[in-house]
């Protein structure tokens, strides 16, 4: 009891609160650009002149940055440093802000989003990493969930933001939307120039005298040797992998696990209520555009509340029943969607189909953070060995952002050609799909260690190895 008694009241290094807080501002602007892009194509679509067509390709133009960022976010942070890594996302996060609230045109405005969606792309990857490298592990998993708290305070803050300026002039309230971003990354960059690089980094690249000086800085509890010597043979037992060892046996099984449930995190909807929720609170027959924007407000609280509990369930209530049943929610939220379109007579929409529609955007969000939000970083870092778990992690993120690129490019389109019944149908059949694939294929991880885990799928999907051939005839 002593020890942990000791280590629990121990003061925290400055680093490691310095830390903390980059990771949740980051955290604020990535969840601030993925709601404000909902506001603002409320104002830039008849100020630039787009068709709805033109605002799906400027929307979606983010998706296909993060997508070029995510697979390049892991060769940048280690080729440079960690460090040096988000100083490059601060920095990418003022410059590409600015030009998109300064974009002249539609095709202006796509080249700022697709560098911008670049910058998202290679947090996606260095944000983890950064902090995961950086604090004492007494504090690294809060620390990660903080980032994913402050992403939905941040989308929040977008919508609200967005709500304040609705009733400023249309040529400049998306401009300023778009721009403001970049403040919180100004006040942020001083601070990244003064933290220390990581001694795990320092170590990737040889420099073990250069490591001690970071860990004393970082974690001075520690004891520096037996660190480093065990990064050294985590970074050994790393450099073993390689990309072809996910596409054979015994680890084919949870690649197509990992690959799947990016795919089914997006292609289930989550975004397209997050991006495009006040155009659809519009379809509702909601006609104040300060409306749509406080409704997705709502939602987003709600949200909020959500992922609070699911942070505190995860380790009681297990991995799959959680995930099993948020995915459910979504469902049962996305057949109510379904009901609010399909009882609409002469697109004059009743109160209570306003009302069953804003709970069934909320609880689509509720459904998402309480099972794929919460769970999904974690099943992609269990599911493989450390030799090829960042591999992992990448073809998850891969699959996530191919997904949320197609419904950020065909949505609204969808919307318009057959209608919000048909649209929130498909979303429900992909959940259901995906409620399936989670039930077929998703080990309960719960309370296991990593070693047990890689032996569930080299056992081909059983926690009980098959009996070794004894070479004698039966």
């Amino acid at each position: 009891m002593a020890p942990s008694t000791a280590q629990s009241t121990t003061a925290l290094p400055r680093t490691a609160v310095m830390v903390a807080i980059t990771a949740a501002t980051l955290g604020i602007i990535y969840g601030y650009d993925q709601s404000n892009i909902g506001g603002a194509q409320l104002y830039f679509q008849q100020d630039l002149g787009m068709s709805t067509s033109t605002v799906e390709t400027v929307t979606a133009a983010i998706v296909i940055g993060e997508i070029i960022g995510a697979l390049l976010g892991g060769w940048i942070a280690n080729s440079i440093g960690r460090k040096k890594s988000m100083i490059l996302v601060a920095g990418g996060y003022i410059v590409f802000c600015l030009l998109s609230a300064g974009a002249w045109s539609p095709e202006a405005l796509w080249v700022a989003r697709v560098l911008l969606g670049f910058t998202i792309g290679v947090s996606l990857v260095a944000v983890p990493v950064f902090v995961a490298e950086s604090v004492p592990a007494r504090i690294r998993g809060a620390t990660l969930v903080m980032y994913q708290v402050s992403t939905v305070i941040g989308i929040i803050i977008g919508f609200l933001v967005a709500a304040l300026l609705a009733d400023v002039n249309n040529q400049y309230n998306w401009r300023l939307m778009l721009g403001i971003a970049a403040v919180p990354a100004i006040i942020l960059l001083p601070f990244l120039l003064r933290l220390p690089e990581t001694a795990r980094w320092f170590m990737l690249k040889g420099r073990r005298h250069e490591a001690q000086a970071s860990l004393r800085i970082t974690d001075p509890d520690a004891d520096i040797e037996a660190e480093l010597d065990e990064m050294a043979a985590g970074i050994n037992e790393e450099a073993g992998g390689a990309i072809a060892e996910m596409l054979r046996r015994p680890y084919l099984r949870a690649t197509i696990f990992v690959i799947g449930l990016g795919f089914f995190i997006q292609i289930t909807g989550i975004n397209a209520t997050v991006t495009y929720g006040p155009k659809i609170f519009g379809a509702m027959g909601i006609e104040s555009d300060q409306q749509k924007l406080l409704l997705n407000v709502g939602t987003q609280l709600i949200a909020l509340v959500a992922v609070l509990i699911s942070m505190r369930t995860v380790d009681r209530w297990g991995r799959r029943p959680i995930l099993l049943t948020g995915i459910a929610i979504m469902i049962f939220a996305q057949v109510l969607m379904i009901i609010t379109f399909a009882t609409v007579q002469d697109d004059v929409y009743a109160t209570w189909q306003k009302v069953l529609g804003f709970v069934g955007i909320a609880l689509i969000n509720v459904g998402f953070v309480f099972g794929f939000g919460a769970l999904v970083w974690v099943y992609s870092s269990e599911a493989f060995p450390s030799r090829l778990r960042a591999y992992g992690s990448s073809a998850m993120l891969t699959a996530d952002l191919v997904a949320n690129w197609i419904i950020a490019s065909f949505f609204l389109t969808a919307m318009e050609k057959v209608g919000g019944a048909a649209s929130f149908g498909f979303f429900a059949v992909m959940a259901v799909l995906a409620w399936v694939f989670v039930f077929k294929l998703a080990p309960e991880t719960k309370g296991r260690e990593l070693e047990e885990i890689r032996h569930y799928w080299e056992n081909g999907g059983s926690w009980t190895a098959p009996p070794v051939p004894t070479g004698k005839d039966s």
